[in-house]
């Protein structure tokens, strides 16, 4: 026997075993990867301990990169590993106005210009565009609103592929080097504010994807509808009708309990929805009559807000609902439901669950702080100078970070008192929400997509 040839094999093996088990070890965890809109089951927090307090695009201080993106897009950036990948639209003619600011105007922007459609991959540590992909090059199907994009909602990603929704310009599923695998097209989905329909505001629903299917809800002037996709085909798994408004909201998987269920905001519909059939678990009314908040989940409880018109309520829901569990006039608890407040939820932002506190902005930078478990009232405080907020809350290292559209970022120590630690400037608009990637946070203004670290 060949001794010496055995014992390479041997070493050779070993080698290959340490390798892989340390390419295992390094893989980052799916909780670990800010795979879609506000990161991990929407919850907006990744913890990290060296992200840095203060930053200075204008210095360079603490800024990774400062990349430049075309067109307008409010979608958010999300990564998988080392790529970042974001979408927008951009105007054959250059028309990228955006009105942002604390203004009633329910009017469209008017721009018919031929637009291109776009799904962008960056280098998570360079800037670097790795791929530009075209996916439409059209008209808009719709007009959105002057604070609005035709390119609204975030892209999600499982690692394997990144689907990008433009609303009724498509759905377009890619595969992690740009190739396209599939695309779908629902046709015009007229979305805009059901008292006015006239107004046309644009679509803003994010797809998220869990195990192998992409799900999108679809609530528009027409068949409201949320639906299962195969994410390697396309295909239509199931469509459920939704008897609903115009809404703006991404939905969200509960994945806990006797059903996985997809969790959907609503004004006349909100709801559960079983993950495999499509069936419909629960339901109740009394949102606000304009839903953009996600579905967040904590402290095995749902939890969704809504505001506009006579209702901003704020819902603790047990993800253990069977039927209709719509509040009465006079209630604001019940069998399913263990706490709501009928006003003061937040309009655009979706609220943040971040220990045993829900932290509850409002577009006029008014911070409220609830016990998360029971309802009862922490703190509220204004934030001096935080008017004006569309992008959602993101939190990491007991630390709470809110973004004003006019591009400050106010850094808020998380607990049951309220304490400011930091404002810093990104020199641009921001409506979209940050994300958060090992020791970097990531936010996507008007014209860039800058990397803040230390």
């Amino acid at each position: 026997m060949n001794y010496r040839m055995v014992f390479l094999k041997s070493q050779i093996l070993l080698c290959a075993i340490m390798y892989m088990t340390h390419c295992a070890s390094a893989q980052k965890d799916d909780s670990e990867q800010w795979s879609q809109f506000r990161g991990p089951l929407a919850s907006g927090i990744i913890e990290t301990v060296n992200l840095p307090d203060k930053w200075n695009v204008s210095t360079g201080e603490n800024i990774k990169w400062k990349t430049e993106i075309p067109g307008l897009g409010l979608s958010c950036p999300v990564i998988w590993d080392d790529k970042v990948f974001i979408t927008t639209a951009i105007s054959e003619i250059g028309a990228d106005s955006l009105k942002v600011g604390l203004y009633g105007d329910i009017a469209s922007y008017d721009d018919e210009s031929i637009h291109e459609f776009r799904v962008i991959c960056v280098d998570k540590n360079t800037g670097d565009i790795l791929w530009n992909k075209l996916a439409r090059k059209s008209v808009p199907k719709t007009k959105r609103h002057t604070k609005g994009s035709h390119a609204n909602p975030t892209a999600a990603t499982n690692g394997k592929y990144i689907v990008a929704f433009f609303g009724s310009d498509g759905l377009y599923c890619y595969n992690l080097n740009g190739d396209l695998i599939w695309k779908k097209d629902f046709g015009k989905m007229h979305t805009g504010f059901f008292r006015a329909r006239k107004a046309e505001w644009g679509f803003a629903s994010s797809p998220i994807i869990h195990e192998n299917r992409v799900i999108v809800q679809c609530d528009f002037f027409g068949d409201s509808f949320i639906a299962s996709l195969d994410i390697e085909t396309g295909e239509e798994k199931w469509r459920v009708p939704r008897n609903d408004v115009p809404t703006w909201s991404t939905p969200n998987i509960y994945a806990k309990g006797e059903h996985t269920q997809i969790v959907a905001n609503g004004y006349k519909h909100i709801g559960g929805y079983d993950f495999e059939t499509g069936e419909e678990i629960w339901k109740m009314k009394g949102g606000g009559d304009i839903p953009v908040p996600t579905p967040i989940f904590a402290h095995d409880l749902i939890y969704i807000h809504s505001a506009h018109g006579k209702s901003s309520p704020i819902y603790a829901i047990s993800p253990e609902a069977k039927g209709d569990i719509s509040l009465k006039k006079d209630e604001t608890f019940n069998d399913f439901i263990p706490w709501s407040i009928k006003r003061g939820g937040a309009y655009n932002p979706t609220n943040i669950v971040y220990g045993d506190y829900l932290y509850n902005m409002n577009m006029g930078g008014r911070l409220t702080c609830f016990n998360a478990l029971t309802g009862e009232l922490v703190y509220r405080q204004v934030v001096p100078g935080a008017r004006g907020i569309t992008a959602s809350a993101i939190a990491s290292n007991g630390k709470l970070y809110y973004s004003t559209e006019k591009g400050d970022v106010f850094i808020v120590k998380a607990g049951k008192e309220y304490k400011l630690l930091a404002k810093n400037s990104m020199n641009d608009v921001i409506m979209a929400t940050p994300a958060i990637s090992d020791e970097n946070m990531f936010f996507r203004t008007q014209k860039y997509l800058i990397a803040v670290g230390k």
